[in-house]
């Protein structure tokens, strides 16, 4: 017996990758449901060889569902997943909207699966930001190995973590400029083919945006809330792929060969690291991969306990889609769908 499972924004880009996921890693399902606005119902979306046609969200009926994936904004997450989850379904959010909710888990399942225990009291977990999501990965066996004190993380986030508009906006800035085409920002404040872009979300009062914010406090709260981390992110004009450079100052030694020999071992990460020309990830190699990439894993020699490190992971997969498939998955391994309890 399969379940029944429904994706809410699924003619979205990482909508359309969750049902790519789904299909990909084998994923238990007796009947996969696209759901999507008004505006999208009928528009058809691929999962493994079948086409599905989208469904209207408003008019849809949750009852008998088991799982919703739900990666429509903020919004739309704040109206229907409580909705949702009061019917028995559970909603695995892509959005921000719940993230530091106190009811509701924060989960990376390689760093913090038993965090799950609470997912009940609204039927909701959430996932990660898409840069926390692949930066989590990487320091937890660190931190476990060595106690991490201070992280200082710079983001390079492709444009795809904005949607698809802001893909065809660098497609179309980039054909624009080989024409001599006037130029008009619309999905980013400055023009983002041939630039990079110090900014991502809204600004705060203290300087920081609020995805700088992001990443400070879900790191805390998955990881280790004595952690201190600050974050810059950049916008780069790459299409898909999130790259971090990260400094790390920890209570105890570790070296790089420690590290390297370490992050090799751990769950969801692969190693690529053999300081020469072209022996690092980048963007490119990690485009429809499951795993995070860790590359110039080197100590900080500025501190008595320091490391530098290069993370790279497609922010379509591990940085959204994947690890709300991954979350779907440990809730199956732990029998917490009522379904197949029952069975």
């Amino acid at each position: 017996m399969g379940l029944r499972v429904a994706v809410v924004g699924a003619t979205g880009t990482v909508g359309r990758e969750m049902l790519t996921i789904l299909e990909e890693r084998l994923f238990p399902a007796d009947e996969v449901i696209a759901l999507a606005s008004r505006r999208s119902v009928g528009k058809e979306v691929s999962y493994g060889d079948k086409t599905l046609k989208s469904k209207d969200l408003e008019t849809f009926d949750f009852t008998g569902v088991d799982l919703v994936l739900m990666s429509a904004g903020g919004a739309v997450s704040k109206e229907w997943s409580p909705k949702i989850g009061a019917m028995g379904a559970v909603v695995i959010d892509n959005s921000s909207a719940w993230r530091m909710d106190p009811r509701v888990p924060l989960i990376v399942p390689e760093v913090n699966p038993d965090a799950i225990a609470g997912y009940d009291k609204l039927n909701i977990i959430a996932n990660p930001n898409c840069s926390t999501a692949q930066l989590v990965v990487a320091l937890k066996p660190l931190h476990d190995r060595a106690k991490i004190k201070r992280v200082v993380v710079a983001t390079y986030q492709s444009v795809s973590g904005a949607g698809r508009e802001a893909m065809d906006e660098l497609w179309n800035q980039t054909k624009k400029l080989y024409v001599g085409d006037e130029i008009v920002p619309e999905q980013f404040p400055k023009q983002i083919a041939f630039n990079v872009i110090p900014h991502g979300g809204d600004f705060m009062d203290d300087g920081y945006t609020t995805e700088e914010w992001k990443i400070e406090v879900e790191t805390k709260k998955i990881l280790d809330p004595k952690i201190k981390l600050t974050a810059t992110c950049v916008r780069v004009p790459v299409f898909v792929g999130h790259s971090e450079a990260v400094n790390i100052e920890f209570e105890n030694e570790i070296t790089a060969d420690d590290a390297r020999d370490l992050l090799r071992e751990s769950p969801g990460l692969m190693v690529i690291d053999s300081r020469e020309d072209g022996g690092y990830a980048t963007p490119l190699d990690c485009v429809g991969e499951f795993a995070t990439y860790v590359s110039r894993i080197r100590e900080d020699h500025t501190v008595e306990n320091g490391l530098s490190l290069w993370v790279v992971s497609d922010n379509l997969r591990k940085g959204a889609a994947l690890n709300a498939v991954q979350i779907a998955e440990l809730m199956l391994n732990k029998g917490l769908f009522k379904r197949l309890r029952a069975a």
